[in-house]
């Protein structure tokens, strides 16, 4: 059966082999942190998952990329299904080999971003699995922080990781708060031997598509219609809306309709591109945005004043 640090380099192993140039042995076991015979284990299992691995004259692997026309999204139970994989040592599915099939082909439900295309950040999000199962304490090393703006230490006990593994939610023992840790933004973990001693105070509240959780500020519903240049910019910064956005049949836009616990990123991205979108609700939603928009050039008045002189 598989468990989570073997799926983990799998899915590592699949998305290395797939780009080229072909890699060697040595080298994938270098990225891989492991050994050549287990790499050659990894190769076995690539291959029983239905890949069309090969080997050139220099005795290098790689995939041949799908020519055919396999549908490669994913279903919400396959979704939900690799989320438990990872997050756990797994267990018996027909579903199992699925997923693994089609990870890092083009799947915008799971894993946005190609976050375990990088071995660091692949590394970094099985140590902290780890940490998970074993219900021990952690140090986030020299996390850098976009709120406060430092680079810190942080002695946290991990509890789970978002949909798209883009966030670490933890209970920092300094502050004794759960809060949402950005997986890019660990430079390295450090997995303690101590138990958690805090569990009574964990709590996963499930954040928005903006990483926001009901704790960060005000909720409101969210109607907006927007151009493919919009969408494209969206998800590239917000890759977590994607299942929160439906293109219309009729105008061909792109329509976000959910429920935010914090306006803020939603307001900086529309002001940015005033020509790209449309706000069709909610009330409450577009009160706010006035306000908003009335407080910043009252509390900047000054400064645009000095740039039109």
């Amino acid at each position: 059966m598989l468990n989570q640090h073997k799926i983990l380099r799998v899915l590592q192993l699949i998305s290395l082999l797939k780009k080229e140039p072909s890699k060697s042995i040595k080298f994938i076991a270098g990225i891989l942190e492991s050994t050549d015979r287990t790499v050659y284990r990894y190769l076995d299992l690539v291959k029983e998952l239905g890949f069309d691995l090969q080997r050139d004259s220099h005795n290098r692997f790689y995939i041949v990329s799908n020519e055919n026309n396999e549908t490669l999204e994913f279903s919400n139970e396959e979704a939900s299904l690799l989320r438990e994989l990872l997050l756990s040592s797994g267990s018996k599915s027909n579903l199992k080999d699925a997923l693994l099939r089609k990870i890092y082909l083009k799947s915008e439900i799971v894993i946005q971003g190609n976050h375990l295309l990088n071995a660091h950040l692949g590394k970094v999000v099985s140590e902290l699995s780890k940490a998970i199962t074993e219900h021990k304490q952690v140090v986030l090393k020299k996390y850098q922080s976009a709120n406060s703006n430092t680079i810190t230490d942080r002695l946290v006990e991990p509890i789970s990781f978002t949909d798209n593994y883009t966030s670490l939610c933890a209970f920092e023992v300094e502050t004794a708060k759960n809060k949402y840790f950005n997986i890019e933004r660990i430079t390295e973990v450090e997995v303690l031997q101590k138990q958690n001693e805090f569990e009574g105070h964990h709590q996963l509240d499930v954040p928005d598509a903006f990483g926001f959780t009901a704790l960060n500020g005000l909720p409101f519903d969210i109607d907006i219609r927007l151009n493919l240049r919009a969408f494209v910019l969206l998800k590239q910064e917000y890759p977590m809306v994607v299942k929160f956005v439906k293109q219309e049949a009729k105008t061909g836009y792109y329509r976000l309709k959910t429920s935010i616990n914090n306006p803020k990123p939603i307001v900086r991205f529309v002001l940015g591109l005033l020509d790209d979108v449309e706000i069709i609700g909610s009330v409450e939603f577009k009160d706010y945005l006035k306000k908003y928009v009335v407080a910043t050039l009252e509390n900047n008045k000054s400064d645009f004043e000095d740039l039109v002189v």
